[in-house]
């Protein structure tokens, strides 16, 4: 088992020098602007060469995917006993996988099996994809990331830029963008058939995870480090801090099991991205495509229990976006979390009632707001949706299909990328889109930590009202753990 190298604990920040030399054009407009050439590294009938950064939860699935359409060269993940029970399950499968050489140092993985990969797929904390893409873009690795793309604002742009320089075949984890429905939204949209759509409204069920109110400071004592978990490479970039096995309420007695590793990172600032990173690139994905949004111009929000160390415990964000094409201005609007009514009770933050239709609505889902009508998504990804008012649309007849259909949920997501990279047609949430989509979600983010209304220059890749947002737009990097 290769183990990680020590890294001292000190920092770095990224020059903006580098990625603002081709901002000014894959960072203005709308991302059908962006997208670029994706050149295919294998023929059809040639097998790809992969590995594997981040094998439990989520990055189970993807490497169980990913791994049937490929040879597998190397598995990686901070937590030997998930690296070392995926690979049991692996081998026992198909004997091939045997041979795969295990890790828990990403950078370790590409120093001794770099040149022997083709692609990479990455399933890490939110804080740890920017890392091993940008090593495996840099090397001419054809790169799948879990959504979001990436931690920061920052680390979207450059991700971005390096795919189209490199003319990589990549994709995004928001396996919504396979489903067949999602792709028909986007054309009914685009077809007109609600008219020009000026304000969009979008909801979640989550957190799921404890964040505040919960928690709302760092735990103030340590639990010893499993000697199966590579503390080091999990806190990767990150400030160091000490292994912590349980989280106590403001008041309450200890309680779980789980504060950082191996899910609740979600909640904390320095591994995850809150609710707005974890679904809005899941359920903003059909509004962020159907409408062509790109970059907003400006950002707000307003937030409940904001404070230094996790995501708050609601927030409701207001995106403007500008005309774009025959598109007019559009306002986007993200909820999250639970409110207090009028009676001081906590309910779920939703849109008006009006909104809504009079529906009752599921945890997660979407509007778009037309002159003549409304598309009503209650679905997380988009998949499905209802033209509303239901009377108008008696008959309708669904515009001709544009986008290719996949229809292959989230293995297909995989077998999509595989094509590609075998030299089939482009990805649909390849980086040049998926790149686009995280900055828009992750700037949510920036405006709930600085609770300024934000001005974007999204070209320029800064805010240009509020000086101390740009420690939230990059960030910097433990020495030994740069991009």
């Amino acid at each position: 088992m290769a183990r990680s190298r020590s890294a001292k604990q000190t920092s770095s920040r990224p020059s903006r020098r580098d990625f603002l030399k081709t901002s000014a054009v894959v960072g203005s407009g709308f991302f059908i602007a962006d997208s670029y050439a994706q050149v295919p590294s294998k023929s059809a009938n040639e097998r790809v060469r992969l590995a594997c950064i981040g094998v439990g939860g989520k990055g189970g699935s993807d490497t169980d995917q990913a791994a049937d359409l490929c040879d597998l060269v190397a598995l990686c993940d901070c937590d030997e006993n998930t690296l070392n029970g995926k690979a049991k399950a692996l081998a026992t499968k198909d004997k091939r996988f045997a041979d795969a050489k295990l890790y828990t140092d990403y950078r370790k993985l590409f120093d001794e099996v770099g040149k022997s990969i083709d692609a990479v797929t990455i399933s890490t904390p939110d804080h740890t994809h920017a890392g091993p893409a940008m090593r495996a873009l840099k090397s001419g690795i054809h790169t799948y990331v879990q959504k979001p793309l990436s931690h920061t604002v920052f680390e979207a742009r450059i991700m971005r830029e390096t795919a189209a320089e490199k003319k990589l075949v990549t994709q995004m984890g928001n396996q919504g963008s396979a489903e067949n429905g999602l792709r028909e939204a986007v054309e009914v949209i685009q077809s007109g058939a609600i008219g020009p759509v000026r304000e969009a409204h979008i909801w979640t069920n989550r957190p799921i995870w404890p964040q505040a109110p919960d928690v709302m400071a760092r735990p103030d004592y340590t639990d010893e480090i499993p000697k199966t978990l590579d503390w080091e490479s999990f806190i990767g970039p990150a400030p160091m801090r000490p292994y912590v096995a349980r989280y106590r309420n403001t008041e309450g007695p200890l309680k779980g099991k789980n504060v950082y590793h191996s899910f609740a990172w979600r909640g904390w600032l320095d591994y995850g991205t809150g609710a707005l990173g974890d679904m809005g690139c899941h359920t903003a994905n059909m509004t962020f495509r159907a409408l062509k949004l790109g970059s907003p111009i400006s950002v707000e929000a307003q937030a409940l229990d904001v404070n230094g160390e996790t995501f708050p415990s609601a927030s409701t964000v207001t995106f403007q976006f500008p005309a774009r094409g025959d598109m007019p201005a559009c306002k986007v609007v993200w909820y999250e979390g639970k409110v207090k009514d009028k009676e001081g009770k906590l309910v779920k933050n939703l849109p008006t009632p009006e909104l809504l239709q009079g529906e009752t609505p599921p945890g997660s889902g979407s509007l778009l707001v037309g002159d003549k009508g409304t598309l009503y998504s209650p679905n997380d990804y988009g998949a499905a949706y209802v033209l509303y008012p239901k009377k108008e649309f008696v008959g309708y007849q669904k515009p001709s299909p544009t986008i290719p259909r996949n229809g292959g949920g989230d293995k297909g997501m995989k077998q999509e990328w595989v094509t590609a990279i075998q030299g089939g047609p482009a990805t649909y949430s390849g980086f040049d889109v998926a790149g686009m989509l995280t900055e828009f979600i992750l700037l949510g983010n920036v405006a709930v930590r600085t609770g300024k209304k934000l001005e974007w220059d999204g070209p320029g890749c800064k805010v240009t009202n509020c000086p101390e947002a740009e420690q939230y737009i990059r960030k910097e990097y433990r020495k030994g753990w740069e991009l």
